[in-house]
């Protein structure tokens, strides 16, 4: 006689879960990541202050991220709250999940090839969460440096094979940085001083960045890289590079358009 253990959420924890039921004192939810397992959101944790119709904040099939307040393990009752939950929480708990659909899509992928047992699969699925946070960090890995940085996972060849096909077809995530360069030279050739400054600032970055004339003395600067980290680290001594040339004779002046993902991985 086997006993089924009902694996329940720990108190403090994010969880995303689906409104199923809504009454006068809150709204039931079921809990995605603990096989459904039913908790409550009771109404004074569903915003500050009096709230007059639950509705209101909530709706049957809508998903919120909320936390665990508390959880009895006997009878298994579990309490959430939505209004303890910071703006930084929810968008954390939101890209976890959002890594989590597309890490399981491409396992998947990858087991249908292979044709891996599920015994197998579950080895291969410990032997990426013991590098990588998560499956799809592993596979974004792959997709940037090449096959060889799970190379030391222990995974056959045909695996691994398998593995390099299928994430070179991921689109790496990719943003961008834009910003007007107002530059002028007072030298009699102070148009082709600037132009030569731009080319070789072109030119030493690797084609990394990008510098298009829209009108004297404004020129469009746009960079792209594979996060804003290192966008911005790579941008700062271009521009103090590019000022440091410019104001010998002339003017210098950099004003930020906008900074944005550019493409979804």
């Amino acid at each position: 006689m086997s006993i089924e253990v009902t694996e329940l959420p720990e108190k403090g924890e994010i969880v995303i879960a689906t409104i199923i039921k809504i009454n006068d004192h809150g709204a039931y939810v079921s809990i995605d990541e603990y096989n459904n397992i039913q908790g409550f959101l009771h109404i004074s944790e569903i915003a500050p202050g009096w709230i007059r119709s639950v509705n209101k904040y909530v709706k049957i099939g809508e998903k919120k991220v909320l936390v665990v307040k508390h959880v009895n393990e006997e009878s298994k009752d579990i309490d959430l709250s939505l209004k303890q939950v910071s703006n930084d929480q929810k968008k954390k708990k939101l890209i976890h999940a959002k890594k989590y659909e597309k890490g399981k899509k491409i396992i998947q992928t990858i087991q249908e090839k292979t044709q891996m047992s599920n015994a197998d699969l579950e080895k291969f699925e410990e032997s990426l969460y013991s590098k990588y946070d998560s499956a799809y960090d592993a596979f974004i890995d792959v997709a940037a440096k090449g096959i060889k940085v799970i190379s030391d996972l222990n995974l056959e060849d045909s695996v691994l094979e398998i593995i390099k096909e299928t994430c070179a077809k991921i689109k790496l995530p990719v943003v961008e940085i834009r910003g007007i360069l107002e530059i002028s030279n007072k030298m009699y050739n102070g148009v082709d001083i600037i132009k030569k400054i731009l080319s070789t600032t072109i030119k030493n970055n690797n084609g990394s960045i990008k510098i298009t004339y829209i009108g004297a003395p404004k020129y469009r600067l746009s960079i792209i890289k594979s996060d804003f980290k290192t966008a911005e680290k790579t941008l700062k001594p271009i521009l103090a590079d590019i000022k440091k040339q410019v104001e010998k004779k002339g003017r210098f002046n950099f004003t930020r358009e906008y900074s944005k993902k550019t493409r979804e991985a």
